[in-house]
């Protein structure tokens, strides 16, 4: 029986942190609490700290010193954080168009699911999506939450190139595409709204923990959001929620 977390060396450099396989909310929160709390500690070297649905990740800028000691202070401060406490997390209103022209792949989800499109859009926006992390692309966000009834394998040939801002369902999941890029996830939908910009300061406006709630919008809207997004106009709806 393995006790977790469980510390690993990964090469000479990092240092996994495993929280076990269960991929749920409570287990996030751990991941992220003791995400902050490392990153608040003072290392002898310069660390990076990433998280995934249930590890962290320790990347250290040379090799370390001595592995067992740095075992044993990360075991340390595990034993010290009160990972109980709930993180604060923002939760995002992500305008979305669905109509046929950017819901490329809705007629054919609608056909396997044997649900009508109207049925898809609302099993679609109704839930509040959990950010479990951000990778693949700069800005992609890893959402979990998706409907059970909306659940769909990938393309078996995915695109090669989707368009930036499309959002798409794969397996259990759902997200949004930062930028062109190929993809085979099922695209419902496509949003105007920019997930990275390198020139923004964060440039990605979530973080692993904040949660996505779709809205529905006309093309009419979707044309004049994006010009505000364009022109530097448009302001993310969010609300914050703290622990």
């Amino acid at each position: 029986m393995i006790d977790y977390p469980k510390i690993t060396p990964l090469g000479d450099r990092s240092i996994l942190i495993d929280f076990g396989e269960n991929i749920s909310t409570d287990t996030l929160e751990k991941v992220l609490f003791f995400k902050q709390k490392l990153e608040n500690e003072k290392f002898k070297q310069k660390v990076e700290v990433v998280n995934t649905y249930n590890s962290l990740l320790i990347s250290y800028m040379f090799t370390i010193e001595d592995v067992y000691s740095e075992f044993s202070r990360l075991k340390g401060l595990l034993n010290e954080a009160n990972i109980p406490k709930k993180p604060n997390y923002k939760i995002f209103q992500i305008p979305v168009c669905y109509d046929k022209e950017f819901g490329l792949d809705l007629e054919h989800i609608s056909e396997v699911k044997k649900l009508s499109i109207e049925r898809i859009l609302e099993l679609h926006t109704t839930p509040i999506y959990q950010v479990y992390f951000i990778g693949f692309l700069p800005g992609f966000l890893y959402l979990g939450g998706l409907d059970s009834r909306l659940e769909i394998p990938r393309k078996e040939t995915p695109r090669r190139m989707v368009e930036k801002g499309s959002v798409g369902i794969g397996g259990n999941q759902t997200g949004i595409y930062p930028k062109n890029s190929p993809g085979g996830w099922q695209i419902l939908g496509r949003s105007p709204i920019k997930l990275f910009d390198k020139n923004e300061d964060p440039p990605c406006p979530f973080t692993a923990g904040d949660k996505i709630k779709f809205e529905a919008v006309s093309r009419e809207d979707y044309d004049r959001i994006e010009q505000e997004v364009n022109e530097g106009n448009y302001q993310l709806k969010f609300e914050d929620h703290y622990g």
